[in-house]
């Protein structure tokens, strides 16, 4: 199971929303290269960017640490928030990310995602799914919808859509604990690859998913409080 720590970038600062709350921001540090380069002296195999000023306003504000980040390090980038057209989407990809995350599109605009699926690729092209209570939400979480979450996994599936990063946003911070029941529905009646986001916080969670067979998990807020150690979670796995 691939483990991705999580990057958020607000103001081209590394930070930590609690349940994607713009109100309720955490700060760990305002040099984002280096945190990147930290995980990737601990040994992760990827990175997980957040543009949270993207998500909001499509704003190109953190394109310096964006730019920053890729080019100075080796292992593959993925990133999301606010990247709802093609020439954003193909700016990423030539600037050297590995894999551009869509959310808002995907539900909103679907000849586009098919569009960038057969122009990108499914390696290159993902979907983030972000759900309260089971429906799916946009514009950066600022709106619930009633498009239930399963319902629209499976259209994506008929898309061309082969990866997902799915996020509980009531669970997103909160160290409490993944969304786990979702997990497994997403597990049995889609054929996905699955990234788990969201309440990641003890080993016991890290090993509960490797047992359910996702492709991967991000972790954000439980290593920058400390509450897990990159090495041991690992380490867990093995």
């Amino acid at each position: 199971m691939l483990i991705l720590p999580a990057i958020d970038l607000k103001d081209n600062k590394c930070v930590r929303l609690t349940q994607g709350d713009f109100n309720r921001v955490k700060e760990y540090s305002a040099k984002p290269l280096a945190v990147a380069l930290k995980w990737q002296e601990e040994g992760a195999g990827y990175l997980h960017l957040v543009d949270l000023d993207g998500a909001r306003s499509e704003a190109l504000i953190n394109r310096p640490s964006i730019e920053a980040i890729v080019e100075n390090i080796k292992i593959p980038v993925q990133i999301g928030g606010g990247i709802r057209d093609e020439k954003k989407v193909k700016a990423f990809l030539d600037l050297g990310v590995a894999r551009v995350i869509l959310g808002t599109v995907a539900v909103r605009n679907r000849a586009l995602l098919e569009r960038l699926l057969a122009d990108f690729g499914s390696d290159k092209i993902i979907v983030s799914i972000d759900a309260k209570n089971g429906k799916v939400a946009t514009e950066g979480w600022a709106q619930v919808s009633q498009i239930d979450a399963l319902d629209l996994c499976h259209e994506l599936e008929k898309s061309g859509v082969k990866t997902i990063v799915y996020t509980d946003i009531a669970k997103d911070g909160m160290l409490q604990g993944p969304n786990f029941k979702m997990y497994e529905e997403l597990m049995e009646k889609t054929d996905l690859a699955l990234i788990a986001s969201g309440g990641v916080t003890s080993l016991e969670d890290v090993k509960r998913l490797k047992s359910m067979q996702v492709y991967g998990a991000i972790i954000g807020k439980a290593f920058y409080d400390q509450k897990l150690s990159f090495k041991e979670v690992v380490a867990c796995l093995r």
